[in-house]
């Protein structure tokens, strides 16, 4: 059985910003649960350092650039026996604010120093130089933040595996040459074969280049980060890895997603109780200040407000959109000008149209139990979560057919009905017309209740859970291990 080491800047419930955190949260647990020896590394950052539990100092690392020697705390990720090393380097990492922004929003200016530190770290566990007695077969490392281990560890004769996957290839981690010159990195990192991107220093090109094999977290999206549309400039590296580049669709957790036994919904069901969705539906419309009536459709958003989501698009189309008897709720934050142009829409809509700017656990899970339809219009998306849970709530998913999304959903045809494959309503290009054509469709369906019962039942039936993308998970280790020892 092979060992795993998880190389991540982000996990739930210790600390998350998006789609990594909870990758990072669940992979492991579902590889855990298949009997993996599988460990994860995350940095100490204050908050995790609040909610890790017991920690342990089991070594001290010197770390070239680090003013102090650098502790490894060694304990659980909460909720399981999986082992947990938290990289303790207080200069870096005891502060306030998220993992990569301050307080204010605004990027850490020493980002790549931090990234470095930790990458560092990694590589000391990786060659068991912390004293551990501990030795991967393989580390696993997750975006820009831990791209440099693969390229530091390919500067060593005798060297674990090394996995490098891609959440988002829009965040690169990219830094200027003087920032390249103060981490006292080897000097041919900075290459155009190696790390130099367009005179800046960029850390995902570490990953991309380096590791043994590269992942996404979808399939669809493996293919589409080889276009000019959504290679930010790295498609042409990625053609020409991409023998060594697949995707993997990221699972959901079932056991807190689920309606037959969500704690945070007003009444539980399932496809066979589904006429108890209702009780959802007059208590979101409570929540919203929404007229509580019966006949018309819900359609909800929980998500960033931001151009990569689409919500523009929504905001676009509201007016026309406004002229059929439906009601919005919106759960939101992210462009200040997107938030208050949201607010405003809401005012001009009382009793229609409902927004909440921020994030509340209880008030997302509310949204899926309680709103027939969830609307996903991105420009991209690399997996995407909200439609998975979406489908297994009834509530039918509206998105764009792209990334994540389009390996998930099946469009609403005549066809697709008649076959049971159809569980939500898809379009292709990321415009207001397009948008709107798909929800007038889908609410066209929406006035028969036996066909929209029939799909909200198909896509309830539906099984994205981790197990089964941790099994792929799996075969992809042995199978770059097996590679590596050629």
């Amino acid at each position: 059985m092979p060992k795993i080491l998880y190389a991540c800047s982000e996990l739930h419930p210790l600390i998350k910003t998006g789609g990594l955190g909870d990758v990072a949260g669940y992979l492991p647990v579902a590889l855990k649960g298949l009997r993996q020896d599988i460990c994860v590394v995350m940095p100490a950052y204050r908050e995790v350092l609040a909610r890790a539990g017991e920690l342990t100092a089991v070594a001290q690392l010197i770390i070239p650039g680090a003013q102090a020697p650098v502790t490894v705390l060694e304990g659980r990720v909460p909720g399981t026996q999986i082992k947990l090393y938290l990289i303790d380097a207080p200069e870096y990492f005891d502060r306030p604010g998220g993992p990569y922004a301050g307080p204010e929003g605004y990027d850490w200016p020493d980002n790549a120093a931090r990234f470095c530190v930790f990458a560092r770290a990694v590589v000391s566990l990786a060659l068991d130089r912390a004293g551990l007695n501990w030795r991967p077969d393989l580390v696993h490392c997750n975006d820009w933040q831990t791209g440099l281990v693969p390229a530091l560890l390919a500067q060593e004769s005798k060297r674990p595996a090394t996995l490098f996957t891609i959440h988002n290839l829009a965040y690169q981690g990219l830094f200027s040459w003087a920032h390249f010159q103060s981490l006292g990195l080897p000097p041919q990192l900075w290459s155009t074969e190696a790390m130099e991107f367009y005179g800046q220093f960029s850390f995902i090109k570490g990953g991309l280049i380096f590791a043994d094999r590269l992942n996404t977290v979808s399939p669809r999206y493996a293919q589409e980060i080889r276009t000019p549309e959504f290679g930010y400039g790295l498609e042409g590296l990625l053609n020409h890895r991409a023998a060594k580049l697949s995707g993997i669709l990221n699972g959901v957790d079932y056991s807190l997603w689920d309606p037959r036994h969500d704690p945070y919904i007003a009444q539980n069901y399932n496809s066979l109780t589904l006429k108890l969705k209702a009780h959802n539906k007059a208590d979101l419309q409570r929540r919203f200040a929404l007229t509580e009536v019966k006949g018309l459709p819900l359609i909800a958003y929980v998500g960033r407000l931001v151009e990569q989501k689409g919500m523009d698009l929504l905001v676009k189309i509201l007016p026309e959109l406004m002229r059929y008897p439906i009601q919005i709720a919106v759960v939101g934050s992210g462009k200040k000008a997107l938030e208050q142009t949201l607010i405003q829409c809401a005012a001009a809509y009382p009793g229609r149209m409902g927004v909440y700017i921020g994030y509340q656990e209880e008030l997302a899970h509310c949204i899926e139990a309680g709103a027939d339809m969830f609307i996903m219009p991105s420009r991209f998306e690399p997996c995407g979560l909200n439609q998975i849970y979406s489908l297994r709530y009834g509530t039918i998913p509206i998105v764009r057919r792209t990334g994540g999304l389009a390996d998930t959903i099946v469009d609403t045809t005549p066809e697709s009905m008649k076959s049971g494959a159809a569980t939500g309503f898809m379009f292709d290009e990321p415009t207001p017309h397009a948008l709107l054509a798909a929800l007038l469709r889908a609410i066209g369906y929406f006035s028969s209740s036996h066909k929209w019962r029939a799909l909200a039942k198909q896509g309830m039936q539906q099984d994205f859970g981790w197990q089964k993308s941790a099994q792929q998970y799996i075969s992809l280790y042995q199978q770059i291990i097996k590679e590596s020892a050629v």
